[in-house]
Parts: C-alpha cells; structure tokens; sequence
C-alpha cells in the first residue's frame, strides 16, 4: 500500500508567503495535473512553436455598453506550423463528458492539407497528468504522418509493462493496469462522440463493433467517480498513444502543489526543496 514519505510535513519554509509546498509526487498516474493543465500545455504548445487563436462567443443587445457584453463561451486553439494538428482547450466551451467528466484538450490531426476534416481526435479529461499530455504533443509534433499509423498496438502495452503495469489476464494484447488496479488502458470499443475519420467508424451499425481505439482512465476506489479519462479516437496512431503511455506510466515523480482528494493518501511524496 502506497502512504505518503511525510504525512505531517509542516508548510515549506521556501514556499511563498500564503502559498503551497510543493512536493516530488508519485505514482505519476495518481497525481492528477495540479491544477494546471492549461498552462503546462499551452507553454509546451508555445515551445513548439505553435500559434494560438482565442475565439470569444457572446451576446451584445442593442444600447449595450461593451463592458456588460455577456461573453456565452471562450475557447482557445493551438494551431501546428504546418496546420495539419491542432489542439483546442474545451472546457469552457460546454465539451462532452467521459466517464462522467467534462473534456479539457482535444487534440486532433488531418492527414494532408487538402483534407478539411480531422482524420482522429484524442480527448483529455482535467487531472490526467499534464506531462502525459505534453508528451503526447511532442511526439505528434515530431511526426512527418501524424494521421498514418507506423507501429502496431502491442507498442502501447510494452511502453506501459516496462514501467511494471500487468497485461490483463483476459487480454494480454489489449489491456493493462497499474500493480495496484488503480489505472488502466484498452483498446477496445470507443465512447460515443469520438471523432474519427475511418469510414468503418461512421458506417457501423448499431449492433456492429467499429475500428478499436484506445481508453485509459484512473478509478481511485472500485465504484466510485474517475479520477481522470482519455480517449483516441482508432484512427490515432499507436505509437503517439505508446508515448502518452510511456509518460503516463513512468516512475520518475512529478513536481505539485496540488494533490488530487481522491488519491493524495496513496501518493509517495517528497518536499521540493
């Protein structure tokens, strides 16, 4: 059973005046994303020299002053270089749920130019640890196809099984989990509403199963609310879900001030000093 190094760690002396301690956290995939997600994303966004619109939604009636203008929804895009990725910050913009969860980034790409639409879209709920996200976006970043896919599945297991996490039993070549069945990731049926430029996952009927694409979610206590969920849609390569895997499940700890309720008993910790 994972416990915290310090438990009655009094408040960092270094930390400033009315603020919180930070502490080198672990497992990474328990720590959530310290409230931050935004930030640690949009900064690596900005390092790779992506450009980013903010697209403001609102309501003016006639005789309004601008200052009262009632603003309905924001939401930011990140836009690659080359235009063919994108990643677009959701969560003021009234996103769709997973796992009962309201999305924060989705990140989609398109195959070439001359194709308008997204050919996959990945989904990150808040609290999926922002440097598993990151991760996911510099290997996007750096891909010459990042619409074709260049590995097979079984990457995305390895990356995960060399950090420690079980194959399951049931499904060796399609789940896994952390060593305490806190975390998980499958490939399997997507949720509905993910995007995916796969005829075969727009053509499925009802009762017929469609292209499989990968789920991984955080479930702190059997029963009770997600901690965090991501999705990608079939179409995303494997190997950019083998990167956010890799991350997810790495051990090396992660530096926070904020600890996720659920899961801040289970958490090793350590004060950054």
């Amino acid at each position: 059973m994972e416990a915290p190094l310090y438990p009655d760690l009094p408040p960092d002396p270094s930390a400033p005046r009315g603020g919180q301690p930070a502490f080198w956290v672990g497992p990474r995939h328990l720590a959530g994303d310290d409230g931050r997600l935004y930030d640690v994303v949009a900064d690596a966004l900005v390092g790779l020299g992506w450009t980013s619109l903010t697209i403001v939604r609102g309501r003016h009636e006639p005789d309004e002053e601008p200052e009262d203008r009632q603003v309905l929804r924001s939401t930011v895009l990140h836009i690659s270089p080359d235009a063919l990725r994108w990643a677009q910050w959701a969560l003021p913009d009234e996103p769709f749920h997973l796992g009962g969860l309201p999305i924060a980034w989705q990140i989609s790409a398109r195959a070439g130019a001359s194709s308008p639409l997204a050919q996959w879209s990945a989904y990150f709920t808040r609290d999926v640890p922002g440097e598993a996200v990151v991760d996911f976006l510099v290997a996007l970043d750096a891909s010459n196809q990042p619409a074709s896919p260049l590995a097979g599945p079984e990457l995305a297991l390895d990356a995960v099984a060399s950090h420690g996490w079980l194959r399951d039993i049931d499904q060796p070549q399609a789940a896994a989990t952390d060593p305490t069945f806190t975390s998980h990731i499958s490939l399997g049926e997507v949720p509905p509403l993910i995007q995916d430029g796969d005829l075969r996952a727009l053509s499925a009927e009802d009762d017929e199963t469609g292209p499989a694409g990968w789920l991984a979610w955080a479930e702190p206590t059997l029963g009770a609310p997600l901690l965090w969920v991501a999705s990608f849609a079939a179409s995303v390569p494997h190997d950019l879900v083998a990167a956010f895997a890799a991350s997810l499940s790495s051990t090396a700890p992660v530096l926070r001030r904020v600890l996720p309720e659920a899961t801040k008993e289970r958490l090793l910790r350590a004060p950054a000093i």
